[in-house]
């Protein structure tokens, strides 16, 4: 191996680096049983970000306008609060929240259905917490998502 061809692996990174050398790693949801695409499959990264941004402007929203009387400085704070128990409430009943639900995309268990209110409850924690959901496995799912062993999938 010449040295471009190690720089050129450094950059790539150690996936593509070892996709080169032969590793089949498959399909993201391929360790899980999901469907390679369509409905069920692993939910995409951009849409998981949408999501995630549209829940957070609705939260922030109700913060500022109905819960800190436009108080922006504790309006933050608030919509923390407010996402917290917008995710636990509606991922726990009925799978996903207003941001997944325009998307497309649902929570549910990795064995199938839906998440029990523990499992719930500690995906949104550790959500809240950012870093966990800043760290993902080749299936493309957050830590916070493997902890609750939950997979969040289209619809």
């Amino acid at each position: 191996m010449d040295n471009r061809q190690a720089i050129g692996s450094w950059l790539s990174g150690p996936r593509a680096a070892a996709e080169e050398m032969g590793v089949d790693f498959g399909y993201r949801g391929e360790r899980l049983g999901l469907p390679k695409d369509g409905p069920g499959s692993v939910a995409p990264l951009g849409r998981r970000f949408g999501a995630i941004f549209i829940d957070w402007g609705l939260c922030a929203l109700i913060a500022y306008q109905l819960i800190a009387r436009g108080n922006a400085h504790s309006a933050s704070n608030w919509a923390l609060l407010v996402f917290l128990v917008l995710g636990v409430l509606t991922v726990g009943t009925v799978g996903f929240t207003p941001g997944k639900r325009l998307l497309g995309l649902r929570v549910v268990a990795e064995e199938g259905g839906r998440l029990g209110i523990v499992r719930v409850t500690v995906r949104t924690v550790l959500l809240c917490l950012a870093i966990p959901a800043l760290i993902w496995d080749r299936d493309g799912r957050g830590l916070h998502d493997r902890l609750a062993r939950a997979v969040q999938v289209r619809i």
